[in-house]
């Protein structure tokens, strides 16, 4: 998640947290379960539905965009054009707020900031207004439904094939915000796995929010004192491919697979801007992040809620499992693949899909 201003946001995100703990002190979670075992409580689910993205400058949250329309058509979902909150927690809220204001009958929205979003939350539960969260679960409030990967698995997979690759050195992982769930499940799950599994690598960390400009000055830093990195994982690679890229190339550091120094380098997102430069040699990985079946199953699950659809935990019909997190939340975990040069053309990847 790229181009915020640092300082703004920091203040903007204790001001939405401020909020957030200010609002109504218990929130009753939804009971839910499998998409094969749903049963409908009643109510037509008919109305129009609210979608609002992170940002816009991503490609993959790009290529989300642009599958809502298709999938809210393929699941009857009277979805209105999308709002993007840029990034700004804070501007999440309101555009929470105005949707409802709007007279929504759902909403669709991936989260900025799990723990902030819960004032955005509490509005629609006020307002009788179903929730479906997208890649990111918020640490409390009601939500129908999270449709999010494992990301606990993209670490793992990272530190896998990292580990497989590299007998031993330094590796550095470019990570996210750890304001978001993903960031700290990416990093955490990333962190723990090489100190279990492949103790002879040395994990060295960036904290770059999600941010391109961030990693990059970080990255150049950290370059400068090591400069025999072997390894990298960028946990997001719609912001973080090319400044990633860009910097090992001004640095003549950029030595595609097969040649000596080359720097291995896994990804998470599945974008076709990955694909390409596992092709050519440059990235080694990547985890794809279903952005189809986001919006396909953002889209499935807020109509099912708006017909009062309930769900239970368990394998569901889409070759994923739903899972109870710690806050009693439900989520759908749906399958995110390892690509690499081996399946990189396989046209069953959504990457592969788009231009």
């Amino acid at each position: 998640m790229a181009g915020r201003n640092v300082r703004n946001t920091r203040i903007a995100s204790r001001a939405v947290r401020a909020a957030a703990a200010a609002a109504c002190a218990t929130l009753v979670l939804v009971a839910c379960g499998s998409t094969k075992d749903s049963v409908s409580s009643g109510g037509g689910g008919t109305g129009k539905v609210g979608v609002i993205l992170p940002l816009l400058t991503s490609p993959f949250w790009q290529s989300y965009n642009d599958y809502v329309p298709k999938m809210a058509k393929s699941e009857g979902v009277d979805a209105l054009k999308t709002v993007n909150s840029n990034s700004d927690p804070s501007q999440q809220i309101t555009d929470i707020n105005n949707q409802l204001n709007q007279g929504v009958k759902g909403l669709v929205v991936a989260p900025l900031d799990s723990a902030a979003i819960a004032a955005g939350l509490d509005q629609a539960e006020r307002k009788g207004v179903p929730v479906v969260a997208v890649d990111v679960a918020p640490e409390k409030g009601k939500v129908a439904m999270v449709v999010r990967a494992n990301n606990v698995a993209y670490g793992e997979k990272a530190c896998e094939y990292l580990g497989k690759q590299i007998p031993s050195g330094k590796v550095v992982q470019i990570m996210g915000d750890l304001a978001s769930v993903n960031g700290r499940d990416r990093s955490e799950a990333f962190r723990t796995c090489v100190q279990k599994n492949y103790p002879k690598l040395k994990v060295l960390e960036i904290p770059a929010k999600w941010e391109s400009d961030t990693a990059a000055s970080k990255l150049d830093t950290l370059l400068n004192a090591n400069p025999d990195i072997k390894g990298i994982y960028m946990q997001a690679g719609g912001v973080y491919l090319a400044p990633t890229l860009q910097t090992l190339k001004s640095k003549g550091m950029l030595k595609k697979a097969g040649q000596a120094g080359h720097i291995t380098i896994v990804s998470n997102d599945g974008i076709p801007q990955e694909f390409d430069a596992i092709r050519k040699g440059e990235i080694d990985a990547t985890v794809s992040q279903p952005a189809d079946a986001y919006a396909k199953y953002g889209m499935y699950y807020i109509k099912a809620a708006m017909q009062g659809k309930t769900f239970k935990t368990g394998p569901t019909d889409h070759d994923s499992e739903i899972v109870k997190l710690p806050s009693g939340i439900l989520e759908d975990q749906l399958p995110a693949p390892l690509v690499t040069k081996d399946n990189v053309d396989d046209p069953k990847l959504w990457g592969n899909t788009v231009k």
